[in-house]
């Protein structure tokens, strides 16, 4: 099969639009599900704030909302394409990494 078929036959699951990622966040109040960062409290808490899957879309998530959460970007990032059980075994997980880095973090920043 030409290389062009091939890449064509590759199924990608498609970004939330704008406007789903909207429903999700005003469905969430604009409160990250892990750590609890509320968005509505200041534009810089706002800017920080994305969709994750819950279930990642690399190991075939949906775009079901059942599948999506509110979450501020580091929460999303340190989740990363890791599956769990349920979204408290994420966001156990989450804050566990967050702690962790925190202290990572103090340890390099303690002689500035």
């Amino acid at each position: 099969m030409p290389v062009k078929k091939l890449i064509g036959a590759i199924r990608r699951p498609k970004a939330l639009t704008r406007e789903e990622g909207l429903k999700i966040l005003v469905r969430d109040r604009f409160r990250c599900q892990y750590c609890g960062l509320d968005g509505a409290a200041s534009l810089e808490n706002y800017l920080t704030m994305t969709v994750d899957f819950v279930l990642p879309r690399s190991l075939r998530g949906s775009k079901n909302p059942h599948n999506l959460v509110a979450a501020c970007r580091p929460c999303n990032v340190l989740k990363g394409g890791h599956r769990f059980r349920s979204l408290e075994d994420a966001k156990r997980y989450v804050l566990e990494r967050r702690d962790e880095e925190r202290e990572k973090w103090k340890k390099a920043t303690a002689g500035l």
